[in-house]
């Protein structure tokens, strides 16, 4: 089978990239790595081809990538990330983007675009990835895989390239529930805030609302199937505008310096964000971060010991002309486990047209065992 440029960077023929080095859970089964994390012997490329250039050869793999491979591992190859993870499409300017297998002239979703695609294609079983402000939810979402963005700090990041440290963690994508706890079992601690065996569910019609009706009613039978109770929670708009302020001028304390005379290596959309996040002062900036923090506050407060279920995103995959348009709705859903660093599961639901969407549980910070252990429950 020929690579698809838009979705691999390195898988070699015969493969794997890189061999287990141990054995234990997840023996047989293969990663596709977003391009930001390093693997021995490799370059990050970032969905840059002028930072891969640049980029020097990693000596010793990243945290996670080395766990998966002490547990059974093999590294199916280094997959497409768009550039530098700042943005929710899939597209790259560079490479193309990467079809969505499950929804086909649709898109796959970002930025752990690559990996998702390799998953939903079966060209391997887990993806690697990262989620900022929801880049493992929204392609798990598009894409029909469950994914769980953990509880914040909980997955170490050595060895990762960061896009706003406040907010990235490592995430992972599975076509199945039981893949997904595994992966789990190797990357996440003991929980610290562990659910009761019938735990709370809650949903927010304010928040279904931002969904539009065929994936909102998915998610919303799926919920009160599982006895989920309705909640006042309406949207917060100030809280994204937040995020996205703090989000920027993390972005551009991390990469300024290197984008500086640079940013002509860049996509049109991808750059446009850089260029307003190159504009935010200091003094927004440390509003943006206090914002951010009672927001952390608040959301943390309102979710209790409870589990939120709301829409992982606002639309099913959309076509490509329709791309930008629902982002602004998705990211008031999926703001909510980002500032709150919360652990969230999308699980994979199916809309009346049969196309992939995914139903979102939000837990308390530290609960990310017993919450994919109640995700693999609800969406059996």
């Amino acid at each position: 089978m020929a690579l698809d440029p838009s979705v691999w960077r390195v898988r070699p023929e015969p493969g794997p990239l890189t061999a287990p080095t141990g054995s234990g859970v997840l023996d047989g089964e293969t990663v596709a790595v977003k391009d930001l994390f390093a693997v021995a012997g490799e370059r990050i490329g970032a969905g840059n081809p002028a930072w891969l250039a640049a980029a020097p050869v990693a000596q010793e793999h990243a945290v996670a990538v080395a766990r998966l491979l002490d547990a059974g591992a093999a590294l199916a190859g280094i997959a497409q990330t768009e550039e530098f993870a700042y943005s929710l499409t899939g597209a790259n300017a560079h490479y193309g983007t990467p079809p969505n297998p499950r929804a086909p002239g649709r898109i796959s979703g970002g930025s752990t675009s690559g990996p998702t695609t390799a998953v939903a294609a079966g060209e391997a079983s887990i993806a690697l990835g990262t989620d900022t402000g929801g880049s493992v939810r929204v392609p798990a979402a598009y894409q029909g895989l469950w994914g769980i963005r953990p509880t914040h700090g909980a997955v170490p990041d050595g060895g990762l390239l960061p896009l706003a440290p406040s907010f990235d963690t490592v995430g992972w994508l599975t076509r199945d529930a039981a893949t997904l706890a595994r992966v789990g079992d190797v990357l996440l601690p003991a929980d610290t805030a562990a659910l009761p065996d019938q735990a709370p569910l809650v949903l927010s019609d304010a928040l279904l609302a931002l969904a539009a009706p065929e994936g909102r009613d998915a998610v919303g039978q799926l919920a009160r199937a599982a006895g989920a109770q309705a909640i006042d929670w309406a949207p917060e708009p100030a809280w994204l505008a937040a995020f996205q302020t703090l989000q920027a001028a993390e972005a551009w304390a991390v990469h300024g310096g290197w984008l500086e005379g640079r940013m002509d290596t860049l996509g049109p959309a991808v750059r446009g964000r850089f260029e307003r996040a190159r504009a935010i002062g200091a003094a927004d900036a440390d509003a943006a971060r206090t914002a951010v923090g009672q927001a952390r506050a608040q959301i943390r407060e309102r979710l209790g010991e409870r589990v939120l279920v709301l829409p992982s995103t606002a639309t099913v995959a959309p076509r490509p002309q329709e791309a930008e348009a629902a982002r602004e709705a998705t990211m008031l859903l999926t703001c909510i486990a980002g500032i709150g660093g919360l652990p969230a599961v999308s699980v994979p639901v199916t809309t009346a047209e049969g196309l992939p969407a995914g139903a979102c549980l939000v837990g308390p910070a530290g609960s990310d065992r017993s919450l994919l252990e109640l995700a693999g429950r609800i969406g059996a």
